[in-house]
């Protein structure tokens, strides 16, 4: 069976516009980055939304949430921005269950060219396959328990609470 990839926006897929100096959101780069990564597994993918995650209101988040239950697949990675992660990550785990979902990230864009969105895309989609049904994050090579991670927002990476 597929993989399932739900796309909500975040650091992957911001665009930088040269004449405002602003980042802004066009089209997803999933596609280009799994061609890039030779990815061979069967995936689809599905845009809900495409905003930075500090805009993300509850009702996105339930959205996220239905479209996850509803997918047939078992095996979903979500595509989110870092700064709420782990609020998006608390939501799945007390809603969706039987499934395996993995939310990953970027800090810097795909477009930029040394972005750590591939990294952490090629980790999430192996620790899809590799764990037992639950909600995780997978950011900087491994993967937390949802109810037990943090950003650090002095480090840029991600880490363990307890």
């Amino acid at each position: 069976m597929a993989i399932r990839i739900f796309i909500t926006g975040g650091t992957f897929d911001k665009e930088y516009n040269e004449i405002t100096g602003q980042l802004f959101f066009k089209d997803t780069h999933i596609s280009d980055l799994l061609k890039l990564g030779r990815c061979r597994m069967p995936v689809e993918i599905r845009t809900l939304m495409m905003i930075d995650s500090l805009e993300m209101t509850e009702t996105d988040r339930e959205l996220i949430a239905s479209h996850c239950m509803q997918a047939k697949e078992d095996k979903i990675i979500i595509t989110h921005g870092t700064d709420t992660m782990a609020d998006t990550a608390k939501v799945l785990a007390s809603k969706v269950k039987n499934k395996t979902i993995v939310l990953t990230g970027a800090m810097i864009p795909y477009m930029f060219g040394s972005s750590d969105g591939l990294f952490n895309m090629g980790s999430a989609m192996a620790f899809v396959q590799s764990l037992p049904h639950g909600v995780y994050v997978a950011m900087n090579g491994r993967y937390f328990d949802w109810d037990n991670v943090r950003k650090n927002r002095q480090t840029g990476g991600f880490e363990e609470i307890k």
